[in-house]
């Protein structure tokens, strides 16, 4: 392959008259001119001119008609643009070296030879010339063309030196890997779990973006098996490698819940691309190594796992820099109720269980049983297949149910502020009690949500409690 097609916007055509101008060669390089081969699609332009980038940015901004605003970073050396939906960067070639304490490398101006050898792997160091004597023509000196055909992530010089001048490489060689479902060259992976330890130096923001970016490939599974097999998995994230491994006793097994989780995020991504429910599915059973018990009787049991698995997430989600917010709340939740539907389908269905899930997980009560189907792995296929059939009969129930007393999300009626008029009452426990009593009636299905029998039993509970009304409230 010796010339590429550039897709036909005048972007290209545009900077390539703007280099000419200036006397300078350029070149589209990196992650457009890889996903141009792969025929994925790709928005983000990387422009490398031999000669000041900076400089190209501003002329291609004034031949463009919309004359883009031009965003320079002169600590890196580079410019950015927009041009519709494109975004297109520019830098002057330029090579680097490293000191052995950080990835902040040490830039000086250089080749394009010297800017290809920089990048990280063969099928990113490609370029397509966009210069008047061979407009179009690939500059492909790695071989990266050759190792797409083949499917295998490769460095473009020796790897140790790859990953140890920048370690977050080793990341991204498993991030490739997930993302495109392509091998690692054995001794690319050998230079990573060689060079593992250097990742300590690289901040967990980093490590954990490209970790998202594995969470989130079409088969995530492949990325954390190279991630525990390089030995980077123990590293980043230890916790959840406890959970590999199987302990025997008297003939009695455990599953292996490292695979156990994996098998279930695959599952789930199947279904979504949602990367908190993905996240769902990797912490769902991350307690049970700590929860872990033999009984003679009754073999192994995780008896807490999901309660202890939710107190755990705030902390997790703190130690991977992930955000603290509703989609730690979101993930915490799943954690807390995914065996809750799963009891549903082994027990006699009664309202009142599913008034409470329903109360429970609110609006994710979708998301719930995505994360509870995904988590039915066994290699039974019949059981499978006739516990799904029974969440068919669940999933069935809560569309009555919410249908019937529109439960989800639900607020009683009557309020704390009603209970302290009613009864000339402050702020204080007892408000508390009466409100939980009265929630504890509407899901057990014994007063329905409607403000005159649910007023009607507030008086009569009040009275039990030794309370007088002292004010008559209107519904």
């Amino acid at each position: 392959m010796d010339t590429l097609q550039l897709p036909a916007h005048p972007i290209f055509e545009v900077i390539a008259e703007a280099a000419a101008e200036l006397n300078v060669d350029a070149f589209v390089i990196g992650g457009f001119v890889r996903d141009l081969v792969l025929k994925r699609p790709s928005k983000d332009i990387d422009v490398v001119c031999v000669g000041d980038g900076i400089a190209l940015a501003a002329t291609v901004a004034q031949k463009l008609p919309h004359k883009p605003k031009v965003s320079v970073f002169k600590h890196f050396g580079t410019a950015m643009l927009r041009s519709g939906e494109w975004e297109v960067e520019f830098v002057g070639a330029r090579k680097e070296s490293y000191r052995e304490h950080s990835r902040k490398p040490e830039v000086e101006t250089g080749t394009l030879e010297d800017d290809l050898k920089r990048r990280d792997f063969t099928i990113n160091a490609l370029g397509i010339s966009l210069n008047k004597e061979d407009y179009g023509a690939l500059v492909d000196r790695f071989e990266g063309v050759k190792d797409m055909q083949k499917k295998l992530i490769r460095t473009p010089l020796e790897p140790n030196i790859t990953f140890s001048d920048d370690p977050l490489r080793m990341m991204r060689a498993i991030r490739f890997a997930s993302q495109l479902g392509f091998d690692i060259s054995p001794e690319t992976f050998d230079a990573i779990i060689d060079n593992k330890d250097r990742i300590k130096i690289v901040s967990q923001e980093r490590i954990t973006d490209e970790l998202n970016k594995i969470v989130l490939s079409p088969v995530p599974s492949y990325g954390f098996k190279l991630l525990f097999a390089s030995g980077l998995l123990q590293l980043i994230f230890p916790k959840m490698t406890e959970l590999q491994g199987v302990e025997t006793i008297k003939g009695n097994s455990h599953k292996d819940n490292f695979y156990h989780t994996l098998k279930v995020l695959d599952n789930v991504a199947e279904v979504s691309d949602d990367l908190w429910l993905r996240w769902a599915a990797i912490l769902h059973d991350i307690a049970k190594p700590d929860t872990k018990r033999y009984h003679p009787k009754v073999g192994w049991t995780f008896h807490g796992h999901e309660e202890k698995g939710a107190r755990m997430v705030p902390k997790l989600f703190k130690d991977l820099k992930l955000p603290l917010n509703e989609h730690m709340k979101f993930v915490q939740k799943l954690v807390r109720l995914h065996l809750r539907p799963i009891a549903l389908v082994k027990e006699t269905v009664t309202d009142s269980a599913i008034r409470r899930l329903l109360f429970e997980a609110g609006d994710d009560i979708d998301a719930l049983m995505k994360l509870c189907r995904a988590d039915i792995t066994s290699k039974n296929n019949e059981k499978v297949k006739r516990y799904l059939q029974n969440f068919d009969k669940v999933e069935q129930r809560l569309v009555e149910v919410e249908e019937s007393d529109k439960l989800r999300n639900f607020q009683p009626v009557i309020t704390g502020e009603i209970i302290m008029e009613t009864f000339g009452i402050n702020p204080s426990k007892t408000v508390g009690v009466l409100k939980e009593m009265l929630t504890e009636a509407i899901l057990e299905g014994t007063v329905r949500n409607e403000f005159d029998e649910a007023y009607a039993f507030l008086l009569e509970k009040g009275k039990e409690l030794g309370l007088e009304q002292v004010y008559t409230s209107k519904g």
